[in-house]
């Protein structure tokens, strides 16, 4: 193997790191978001149960005035 295709090969792996990587980290910052919205108060509803509410009440609404 020549010393170019060294090089090529081993820059190919440190792409195929920093890829690996970036995805990683990606997944985590993204798994962080959804555990804050979910943790932030207990008291508090999180904002998905809020939009959940409103789509309750809002089909209510619709049955109650048919």
């Amino acid at each position: 193997m020549g010393m170019k295709d060294q090089f090529q090969e081993k820059s190919e792996q440190w792409q195929n790191q920093a890829r690996q990587k970036a995805d990683q980290a990606r997944e985590q910052a993204q798994g962080r978001g959804r555990r804050r919205d979910e943790d932030m108060d207990p008291s508090q509803p999180s904002q998905r149960e809020r939009e959940r509410e409103r789509e309750q009440e809002d089909r209510f609404d619709q049955d109650y005035d048919a």
